[in-house]
């Protein structure tokens, strides 16, 4: 798709089971898990570097095998949660989850959200011992999972070393790129140019550090994909925390979703045609 699909990759930020359904429902190229909205959902924590290898990987596998022949799905790696053996496992879970392509970042291992300030970075041998973990432990596993590297360099060292790291991953073999936090659309576009025809991705969050880029826009630039990290969790916390909001004083939530309405997102007619090709009746009287 990166290679030859005519338009740029949309990936909305799915952080569980419902999320992900809807996003396949609504009918994306492809899907992208959150590491914040991971955190979040999984842990009730803020993106710090809390979630480990064994949170995400679960997660991951779960969203991408709802439709293991659905939309790809681009999967968080944080920093990848320790030295070269634990990047090289994380690989090895990632692939076997059914992920399709994941980012790894520059940032120490305390790490946080890439639209928090004062994020700090390792240096880039050590940024570049990480990708080479990552090149070597998919070419062992004969996997074709796309590689991304992503620098968070740019509020520490500038946009010139964040150049830098991302040609030097592409040289080791990343087979795309994200520059992460970029503080203007020119920026943005600059590191298209400086890096082509290397493939970009543009990590898309509303009011965060970096400006508000439609897709249509991305395009233009020459991005080839566009992930929204907070497309899901921050409408999600909008609409449960009115809804809470309402029930507390109120006494009702005002909710007009039924149940099996839900429950049809969540493949509940799939779930019926299973029970009936096997010959069972759990669902002759209906539902």
């Amino acid at each position: 798709m990166v290679k030859h699909l005519d338009r740029i990759i949309v990936c909305p930020g799915v952080y569980d089971g419902l999320s992900a359904r809807i996003a396949l429902e609504t009918g994306f190229d492809g899907m992208y898990m959150t590491g914040a909205g991971t955190t979040a959902s999984r842990l009730g924590a803020a993106d710090l570097g809390i979630a480990q290898l064994s949170d995400m990987s679960s997660n991951a596998e779960m969203i991408a095998n709802l439709e293991p022949f659905g939309p790809p799905l681009i999967a968080d790696m944080d920093t990848g949660y320790g030295g070269p053996l634990i990047i090289a496992r994380a690989v090895q879970q990632y692939h076997r989850a059914g992920v399709a392509a994941f980012h790894i970042e520059d940032q120490i291992a305390q790490k946080r959200c890439g639209h928090l300030s004062g994020k700090e970075v390792v240096d880039v041998e050590t940024y570049i011992q990480r990708i080479k973990a990552c090149v070597s432990a998919a070419a062992r596993l004969r996997s074709d999972i796309v590689i991304i590297a992503r620098t968070d360099a740019l509020q520490s060292r500038g946009f010139d070393d964040c150049i830098t790291r991302l040609k030097r991953a592409r040289d080791e073999g990343a087979d795309m790129g994200i520059l992460e936090g970029v503080s203007t659309k020119e920026q943005a576009l600059q590191a298209v140019n400086e890096l082509a025809p290397w493939p970009l991705c543009y990590n898309s969050v509303e009011n965060g550090h970096s400006p508000l880029i439609s897709v249509g826009e991305a395009q233009a630039m020459g991005y080839r994909a566009i992930i929204f990290s907070f497309a899901g969790i921050s409408p999600a916390y909008t609409a449960i925390k009115s809804t809470f909001d309402r029930l507390k004083s109120e006494g009702v939530t005002g909710s007009g979703v039924t149940p099996k309405a839900i429950f049809q997102v969540c493949g509940l007619e799939e779930s019926i045609m299973v029970d009936t090709v096997s010959g069972g009746s759990a669902f002759a009287k209906g539902v």
